[in-house]
């Protein structure tokens, strides 16, 4: 198995950290030579790759690469790798035999609060959503054409170390935001490496919710890492009168519960399958700092 992760950020080197005891290679794409070196350190090989041209040396790992992650988020223009006048991606990487594409639950948009599956027809607000749900539909053409099977990963709001409630607790930035009946989806970054890991060896292709268990509202997390952390939780605020960036009120402009059914059907086990078993893992063993 020889690896390539296009856009090798916080999920994507989760991913590379699951794969790693599995793969021949694991390689992986960043815009900048700081992050660059951040990735080699973690025993990743990195290759600068700014989303629009391919050099020789990242034409040279598609060659070889054999399971391919996308990452990297589209833009107005699409996905990179399939933009007017991007490379031939089928005759660039002929050893391909398994994609894995990160898309976000965003793209089922609102459904008041219900439970959705894979199976409900996509119905984006955003458009970022909008844009991703074009590039599924891309890489699932692309996948059909060539007789590559294709699995789509939609991801619920990712946290783990470094990135979660106890952080915002610690910098003064956590916030208790109420919106009667609103609930998030969310997941731990290793679960979405230890998903992709486990397709990725099936050649699994197909659509999949990559999320926790238990939709929850949103205050009910941060008052559970504060209990842990034994502080005062930030005070309850009315989501109305809250001063937001038109991005996070976008955010509460969708409700729904996000069904794992198929995930787990498939005999895949969520280590950290609600928000409460996670922060008190992360507590117990000081982890959610991040390196």
């Amino acid at each position: 198995m020889h690896v390539l992760i296009l856009g090798a950020g916080y999920s994507g080197m989760a991913i590379a950290h699951a794969l790693s005891g599995k793969a021949a290679s694991v390689t992986g794409t960043t815009r900048s030579a700081e992050k660059a070196a951040k990735l080699e350190k973690a025993g990743i090989r990195p290759i600068v790759f700014d989303g629009e041209v391919v050099s020789d040396e990242l034409a040279a790992a598609l060659r070889q690469t054999t399971h391919l992650i996308q990452s990297i988020a589209p833009g107005r223009d699409g996905d990179p790798m399939f933009r007017t006048g991007s490379v031939d991606l089928a005759g660039l990487a002929p050893a391909l035999r398994w994609i894995g594409y990160l898309s976000t639950v965003g793209v089922y948009g609102d459904h008041g609060g219900q439970w959705v599956t894979e199976d409900m027809l996509s119905k984006p607000v955003s458009a970022r959503s909008v844009e991703r749900v074009e590039a599924e539909d891309a890489w699932l053409a692309f996948g059909a054409k060539h007789d590559v099977p294709v699995a789509v990963l939609r991801l619920s709001g990712i946290y783990g170390p470094g990135r979660n409630a106890f952080c915002n607790l610690a910098n003064g930035t956590a916030r208790r935001l109420v919106k009667p009946g609103q609930v998030f989806n969310r997941i731990r970054v290793e679960d979405i490496g230890a998903a992709a890991s486990y397709l990725s060896e099936r050649l699994q292709g197909g659509i999949f919710n990559i999320t926790d268990n238990e939709p929850a509202p949103p205050q009910d997390i941060v008052a559970e890492a504060a209990r842990l952390m034994g502080v005062e939780p930030p005070p309850e605020m009315p989501f109305e009168t809250a001063e937001l960036s038109p991005m996070a009120r976008s955010f509460y402009g969708e409700n729904k519960r996000v069904s794992n059914a198929r995930m787990r059907d498939t005999g895949f086990e969520f280590a950290y399958p609600d928000y409460r078993v996670s922060l008190a893992q992360m507590w117990q063993t000081d982890s959610w700092r991040g390196k």
